[in-house]
C-alpha cells in the first residue's frame, strides 16, 4: 500500500491581538478544509485560547520573545510595532529553519499580518512563497499607501488648510484627506514611518484582504494598482468558518435574554475589544438607553471603563437603569448576537470584523469609531453603503436617546434596515460557489498546489 501524501502546510503569523487573531484563525480554517495543514506561529504573550480544544487540527508554535509585553505600554502600539519587527526577524527565521529541518520541505508559504512584515526575510531566504494578510478594508489599504508617501511636518501644516482638508484623495470618493486614519493612533512621525515599513518591505506573492469586491471595487482596483501584484478579497471570512474563540470568553447567557425579546427590539452596544471610556461617557449611555425605552444587549468589557475593573464601582442608579430594559456581559458571542431576530441595531466602535459582521446579518448601526480606521469604516457606513450614521459631538443622554429612537423606531432607520439587508444578499453571494470570494479562494488555493 502506497504511503499517504503528506499535505502541504501553511505557516500563519497573526499580530498578538483580538481583531487579528480572529480572521487570521478563519482564513486558517478556510485554507485547511482545502486541505492543507495548519501552522501558527505565536508569540509569548495574548496566544490564542484554547487552540487543542478550537484547533485540533492546527500546530502551534511559540517562539521567544524579543520584545517584552511590557514594552507595549511604555512605547506605545505603533513603535511597538517598528521594534518588534527588529527584533524578531532572527527568532522567526529559526523557527522556519527548525520546521523545514523536521517536517521536511514542505512548507507550501507563509502567511503573514501585513504589521508582521519581518516574515518576509525568512521566506525569502528559504525561497517560499509568502502572503500579507489583511484584517482591515481595502480602502484603509489605500489610506496607508497614501500616507506613506507624506511627511509628518508637511501634512499638519497642510491640514491647517480647509482646501486641503476637503480634497478628495484621488479615486477613494467620498475620502477627503482628513478622513485618513491619522488621529489617536500615536505620534504622526511614528505613523507615517510605519506605513512605508509596511509599503516598502512588501516582498509577498500577493495580499490577502477581508474584504468582499461588491463592498469595495473602487479601493481594490486602486489598490491593485498602487502594489503591483495580485489582491485576493476573499472575506467575509467568518463565513468561510465556524465560529471560532479568539482572546476573550464569550457569555453565552445573553442569547437566553434575547430569546425572550421582541423581533428587531433590542439595541445591540460593543465598543470593541481595546476601546475605553470614561465614567461619565458610560452613564450618559446608560441614562440615554433607559430614557430610549428601548431594550438593549450591553457589551462590557473588563477594564474598559478607566479607573475601574469593571461595572462594580458605578453608582447604584446605573445597575438601577440597567436591570429595567438591558442585559450586560462581559463579552458576547457576537456573530451569533448580531444574527437573532431580536436585534434591530448594532451601536459599535466600526472596527472592521465587526462591521462585516454586521453587514452579513443585514444589521444597520450606530456608528461611534474612535480612532484610525474606524472613522474610515463609519464614513463608507454612512456616505457609501447608506446602512449606518455616526453619533456627533460627545456622548451625551440627549443624543444616545435621538440615535436609538432614529435607528429602531424611525422610518429612516427601517430604510437603512431595507438596504442593508440588500447588501446582506450580495455579500453573501460572494462566497457562494462563483461569488467573487469563493473564486479569490480558489485563485490562491490554486496558485499554492502549483507552487
Amino acid at each position: 500500500m502506497e504511503k499517504a501524501e503528506a499535505k502541504r502546510r501553511i505557516v500563519l503569523v497573526p499580530v498578538p491581538a483580538q481583531g487579528h487573531i480572529t480572521p487570521m484563525m478563519q482564513l486558517g480554517k478556510a485554507l485547511n478544509i482545502n486541505d492543507f495543514s495548519i501552522t501558527v506561529v505565536e508569540g509569548q504573550f495574548n496566544k490564542v485560547s484554547s487552540p487543542s480544544q478550537h484547533f485540533p487540527d492546527f500546530q502551534f508554535v511559540t517562539i521567544p520573545e524579543c520584545l517584552p509585553e511590557s514594552e507595549l505600554e511604555r512605547l506605545g502600539p505603533l513603535e511597538f510595532l517598528l521594534k518588534l519587527n527588529k527584533t524578531s526577524e532572527t527568532s522567526f527565521t529559526d523557527c522556519i529553519r527548525q520546521l523545514l529541518l523536521q517536517q521536511g520541505n514542505n512548507i507550501a508559504c507563509i502567511i503573514y499580518d501585513e504589521f508582521m512584515y519581518f516574515c518576509g526575510a525568512a521566506a525569502k531566504e528559504f525561497k517560499i512563497p509568502s502572503f500579507v494578510f489583511s484584517t482591515s478594508s481595502a480602502t484603509n489599504q489605500v489610506s496607508r499607501y497614501v500616507l506613506s508617501k507624506l511627511n509628518a511636518e508637511k501634512f499638519l501644516i497642510d491640514m491647517e488648510d480647509p482646501i486641503v482638508q476637503d480634497k478628495m484623495v484621488e479615486n477613494l470618493h467620498p475620502l477627503r484627506y482628513k478622513d485618513l486614519p491619522t488621529s489617536g493612533v500615536g505620534p504622526l512621525d511614528i505613523l507615517f514611518e510605519l506605513c512605508r515599513e509596511i509599503v516598502n518591505k512588501r516582498t509577498a506573492s500577493g495580499v490577502i484582504i477581508n474584504t468582499v469586491s461588491c463592498l469595495e471595487r473602487s479601493s481594490l482596483t486602486r489598490l491593485q494598482k498602487e502594489l503591483g501584484i495580485p489582491v485576493y478579497p476573499l472575506g467575509p471570512l467568518h463565513l468561510k468558518s465556524s465560529a471560532i474563540s479568539g482572546l476573550l470568553e464569550e457569555d453565552r447567557s445573553c442569547i437566553e435574554w434575547l430569546n425572550k425579546q421582541k423581533p428587531r427590539s433590542v439595541i445591540y452596544i460593543s465598543l470593541g475589544s481595546i476601546v475605553q471610556m470614561e465614567t461619565k461617557e458610560v452613564l450618559e449611555m446608560a441614562w440615554g438607553l433607559s430614557s430610549s425605552n428601548q431594550p438593549f444587549l450591553w457589551v462590557i468589557r473588563p477594564g474598559s471603563i478607566k479607573g475601574s475593573k469593571w461595572i462594580e464601582s458605578l453608582p447604584e442608579e446605573f445597575s438601577k437603569m440597567v436591570s429595567e430594559k438591558g442585559y450586560i456581559v462581559k463579552w458576547a458571542p457576537q456573530i451569533e448576537v448580531l444574527g437573532h431576530p431580536a436585534v434591530g441595531g448594532f451601536w459599535s466602535h466600526c472596527g472592521w470584523n465587526s462591521t462585516l459582521e454586521s453587514i452579513v446579518e443585514g444589521v444597520p448601526m450606530i456608528c461611534m469609531p474612535f480612532d484610525g480606521e474606524q472613522k474610515l469604516n463609519a464614513l463608507c457606513l454612512e456616505s457609501v453603503w447608506g446602512i449606518g450614521f455616526q453619533l456627533q459631538g460627545k456622548v451625551e443622554r440627549g443624543g444616545v436617546e435621538r440615535a436609538l429612537k432614529r435607528l429602531i423606531v424611525e422610518e429612516e432607520g427601517a430604510d437603512m434596515r431595507e438596504r442593508a439587508l440588500v447588501l446582506k444578499e450580495k455579500v453573501k453571494a460572494s462566497v457562494r460557489i462563483g461569488g467573487s470570494s469563493y473564486k479569490a479562494l480558489e485563485d490562491i488555493v490554486n496558485y499554492l498546489e502549483t507552487e
